[in-house]
This record gives C-alpha cells, sequence and structure tokens, in this order.
C-alpha cells in the first residue's frame, strides 16, 4: 500500500484552524480525507456541513469527504485508520491532524518517525500554522506555544489581516520570517487558500527520498532578511541587528543559517551533531540543510526535528556548480556561536 500522505495543522487558539479546515474539507477537489482532531473539549469541526454516519465519530460529508474524528491517542488513531484502510472499511486519501491551539506540534511529528508501524503506513507532508494577524503580536509575545508552532511551520498562512492596518501585517510578516525564514507566507481570508498550497509541500523529508527545494535559503535573500549572513560578516558585532522595526521582540525562537564553501568531514559531522542533538535537542524546532561533503560526487540533505535527525544522498553537484553548505536552525535560544564553531571544526 502507498503512504499515506499525512499533514499536520496548528495555530493558536482563535487563528481560524477550523475555518481552513471546513474549507478544504468542503472544496469539490475529489479527494477523500481523515481528519484526527486533537482538541480539548472544544466543539467538533462545525457539525453543520457534517453528516454522522456511526458512533465511532466517522463522518461523512456531501461532497464525499471523509471525517474522521478520534480523540484518542494519537497513534492509536493512526493505527486504527491505516488498519481500516488496509481491510477495505475507510476509503480515504489522506489524513489531516488538527492540533489543540495550546499544542507544540513537535511531538505530534515524532510520531511519524518513532514508531516503526506509523512510519511504514504514513508519510508526514507539513507542518501548516495559521497566525491571526490582529492577536498574534500579542500572542506572540506572551506565549511559547505560538512561537514554537512558528518555529515548526513548513507554510504560514496569516488570517484576519484585513482587521489590522497594513504596516502591522509588515511587521509581523518581518517577524515572522525572522523567527522562521523556511516557511513562505501566505495571506488568507476565511480559509480561502488553494489546495496546492496545502497539500503534497512535501515539507518533511527525514524518511524519503528528498528533492531540494530550488528556493532553499536563496543566497541574501530577497526578503531583507538582515539577519541571514553571509560568510565574511564579523558575527560577534551584529551591530547593524538594532535597526529595522522587527527586531525589538527578543522572540527565544529564532533561526540562522550557516554556509560554507569548504567540504565537511562525515564522521566529525556526525560525531558533532550528535553531540548537539543529545544536549540542546528539545530545544531544536527545526533544522535543515544542502551539504557538500568529503567523498562523495553528491549532495547530502539533511534535516531534523527535536531529537530526530536524516540525511539522505540526493543529485550529483553540476559540473559547473559551486559546491558548498547551507544550513538553516531554527530553535528556542540556540547557542549560535558554539553551533558555528562546532561546525567549522567539521570542515575539512
Amino acid at each position: 500500500m502507498a503512504l499515506i500522505p499525512a499533514t499536520i495543522l496548528t495555530g493558536f487558539l482563535g487563528s481560524g484552524k477550523t475555518t481552513l479546515l471546513k474549507r478544504i474539507l468542503s472544496e469539490a477537489h475529489g479527494q477523500k480525507i481523515a481528519v484526527i482532531e486533537n482538541e480539548f473539549g472544544e466543539e467538533n469541526i462545525d457539525t453543520d456541513i457534517l453528516v454522522t454516519e456511526s458512533k465511532e465519530q466517522i463522518v461523512q460529508m456531501s461532497n464525499g469527504c471523509i471525517c474522521c474524528t478520534i480523540r484518542e491517542d494519537l497513534r492509536e488513531a493512526l493505527q486504527l485508520l491505516a488498519a481500516k484502510k488496509r481491510k477495505g472499511l475507510l476509503d480515504f486519501d489522506r489524513v489531516v491532524i488538527e492540533t489543540t491551539g495550546l499544542a507544540d506540534p513537535g511531538p505530534v511529528a515524532q510520531t511519524f518517525f518513532m514508531d516503526d508501524e506509523i512510519a511504514e503506513s504514513y508519510l508526514l507532508d507539513s507542518i501548516l500554522t495559521l497566525v491571526d494577524a490582529k492577536h498574534a503580536p500579542q500572542q506572540l509575545n506572551d506565549r511559547q506555544e505560538a512561537r514554537r508552532q512558528v518555529g515548526f511551520a513548513d507554510q504560514i498562512f496569516i488570517s484576519k489581516s484585513d482587521l489590522v492596518a497594513a504596516d502591522e501585517t509588515e511587521a509581523l510578516i518581518h517577524r515572522l520570517k525572522h523567527m522562521n525564514p523556511r516557511a513562505p507566507q501566505q495571506k488568507v481570508h476565511f480559509g480561502e487558500v488553494p489546495l496546492k498550497d496545502v497539500f503534497d509541500l512535501r515539507g518533511f523529508n527525514l524518511n524519503a527520498k528528498l528533492d531540494i527545494d530550488p528556493d532553499f535559503l536563496k543566497e541574501e535573500d530577497e526578503h531583507d532578511h538582515d539577519h541571514v549572513h553571509g560568510e565574511d560578516c564579523d558575527h560577534p558585532s551584529h551591530a547593524h541587528e538594532g535597526h529595522g522595526h522587527h527586531h525589538h521582540h527578543d522572540d527565544d525562537v529564532k533561526s540562522f543559517v550557516y554556509r560554507s564553501d569548504r567540504a565537511f568531514d562525515p564522521a566529525r559531522l556526525e560525531d558533532f551533531l550528535g553531540a548537539i542533538v543529545n544536549i540542546y535537542g528539545p530545544r531544536m524546532l527545526r533544522y535543515k540543510g544542502v551539504l557538500h561533503m568529503q567523498g562523495t560526487e553528491r549532495k547530502v540533505i539533511f534535516q531534523g526535528v527535536h531529537q530526530l535527525m536524516g540525511s539522505d544522498l540526493g543529485p550529483a553537484w553540476g559540473p559547473d556548480e559551486k559546491r558548498n553548505s547551507r544550513m538553516v536552525f531554527i530553535g528556542i535560544d540556540l547557542p549560535r556561536e558554539i553551533l558555528e564553531q562546532g561546525l567549522d571544526q567539521c570542515l575539512v
């Protein structure tokens, strides 16, 4: 059986997750979607568009989607769905997990890699994070869960931007970019999002052959992230970081990019990353890289979540392609200097 794609939908309370989900489920896309709701006593997906089929909360929708809300442990719910699909008792094409607004998506994502049975049935496609433009600035200041949800995102949808001034939305976009430069951002109105921006994003590739994202950390990026520095930047000063209207929020979720033109020594790099993940794993939300490794003519792609790390051989370096390594780290108060110095020592 082909792997079942799974999408994690997250966002702080009131950010519009259910609105987006309702929109996805009611659109005529011909896909059958199983939904696992991981909510604390909040109402189920708006029942006005659903027809309940049985006491197991499997609901058949007017457009043929199925919606399966199971509130037990996520692992059991996923195993149950996969088993029913194998036996022909349930027919669905993909799974969407809607997390509670207070959830850290990390453990949800880890479920797909820690459990062999789940890993053999599902492919974690991406984490989608909704951010409420009106309330996000305060939520990001006050709640670490909100900041972590941004750090984990593969795609960020900004809702309710029509309720705030354009410059406030711009400031929010800058702030989110500073926290997570690898997630594209898009403003959404009442959950109206093209499905191509929701499904099959391939944001997670810990156990799959990897396509390199062509836009992955474009050189000295188009989005004026003044926090991404070239090799010639004088790291300790960062005098310019005081400027720009989005640096007065000292968010604990931050990102930085490491680049080098020299090749990595594979054994040294593996030892160093293993040690770092042991110490800082819980604070490392997402990390990803395209690496120039000694001893192979191919790119090495690696990425991780918390303590889980995976790598794979990518395509060969082109004959005229400049070989270099680019890594992005997104985490909570990560020791940037220790990481940079350690990575430098792993170079050939």
